[in-house]
């Protein structure tokens, strides 16, 4: 299985990076995991409506680029389906039963993704009707794939 992590803007922060880096060596047993990291659009602090969506559909198609047209897209937004961990770990395992061995998690910047974004992702993942920083997101998904594949081979993990 061939996952990767696409996401907006660059992680600064040195214990998120510690954590991601964990969660990206212990996910070597288990899968091929990337991540990459594309620019956010600078942007002042206030914008109207029509330029929050300018922003999001130019790191739209930066992401889209990085996306092969054989790629499971699952993206992250907040409007999308809640899963418990079992769950996730049940999709991931169907997803490669059934030959699917690339799949690309997205997780947009502070704006969120873009209509071309979602409209292209297979799955719509929600973590949680509460916002959280893209840049927490990557730790909470790499710890939860990582969780995925524990559970789908009946491995012992904290609960």
């Amino acid at each position: 299985m061939n996952i990767s992590l696409l996401t907006i803007g660059k992680l600064k922060e040195k214990y998120l990076k510690q954590g991601i880096d964990e969660y990206l060596k212990r996910l070597t047993a288990y899968a091929k995991v990337e991540v990459i990291e594309l620019p956010d659009e600078k942007a002042p602090e206030q914008l109207s409506d029509i330029e929050m969506e300018q922003v999001k559909n130019k790191e739209g198609e930066r992401l889209l680029a990085k996306i092969s047209p054989d790629t499971f897209v699952i993206a992250l937004a907040i409007e999308g389906k809640q899963r418990s961990s079992e769950e996730l770990a049940d999709m991931i395992d169907k997803l490669a039963t059934y030959g699917k061995s690339k799949i690309a998690f997205v997780i947009g910047g502070s704006l969120g993704l873009s209509k071309d974004v979602l409209n292209r992702a297979d799955e719509k993942l929600s973590f949680s009707k509460m916002t959280f920083p893209h840049q927490l997101m990557r730790l909470i998904l790499l710890e939860q794939v990582y969780r995925a594949y524990r559970i789908n081979r009946n491995e012992p993990y904290h609960k």
